[in-house]
């Protein structure tokens, strides 16, 4: 199915709304990231560009793709890392919208291979519980997106190991609010152990928010939900 233009644009409006939200939340700097949104019932999406300037991107810099990277739209090629985005969007028929960030906290603790624990409830209503590590793959390569999509498990986040944060969402709102938590989570993470010892939120207290969550922002096939 051929998008109409006026389609195209919505679309490019919605992806270059997340990119100025993240990065105004310094959550990425100059061409670092990329945010993506799938079309419709199609093997399609709309993402940034390689080698992002976040402060003068404009709609129309945004690229549409096929999922096998063949690409859609003239100008600027779109950002080495949609295969990342691809294997996701084809796993999650309900992630809609991605988010990869190179933000500062949650990037040291990918550095060091340190998962976050259930800090706050939010987290279990937005994320699905716990944020694990994917092992280090190199980036721009299929093997990046398979690895960060067996370490989400059945969650909307995952650390990935000296790169990143991956996010997805049903919605870019939902997104967006996804890749800031995790910043959030990775800071508060961090201050606490120089505090004192971390108190967590046990899974037993988890069962409300987790259904909240499977109800309304997992991204996850009902018969492939594995959570513990």
């Amino acid at each position: 199915m051929v998008l109409t233009e006026e389609k195209e644009k919505d679309y490019q409006e919605i992806v270059l709304n997340g990119a100025k939200k993240i990065f105004e939340g310094k959550l990425v700097e100059f061409g670092e990231g990329n945010v993506s949104i799938r079309v419709k019932k199609q093997d399609e999406m709309f993402i940034t560009p390689t080698q992002n300037d976040y402060s003068t991107l404009k709609s129309q810099e945004i690229v549409h793709i096929q999922f096998d990277g063949i690409q859609l739209s003239k100008g600027r090629p779109a950002s080495s890392e949609y295969r990342l985005h691809t294997s996701i969007y084809r796993a999650r028929p309900k992630a809609n919208c991605i988010i990869h960030t190179h933000s500062v906290y949650a990037s040291m603790l990918a550095t060091v291979k340190q998962k976050i624990p259930v800090l706050l409830e939010e987290m279990i209503f937005f994320l699905g519980g716990e944020i694990e590590v994917a092992d280090y793959t190199p980036a721009g390569t299929q093997e990046i997106g398979e690895v960060a999509l067996k370490a989400m498990g059945d969650k909307n986040a995952v650390l990935l190991t000296n790169h990143g944060v991956l996010v997805c969402g049903r919605d870019m709102k939902t997104a967006v609010k996804n890749a800031k938590l995790v910043e959030k989570l990775s800071k508060i993470y961090w201050g606490a152990t120089q505090i004192g010892k971390i108190q967590t939120v046990k899974p037993e207290q988890w069962q409300k928010w987790l259904d909240l969550f499977k109800a309304m922002h997992s991204t996850v096939p009902r018969k492939k939900k594995v959570s513990k």
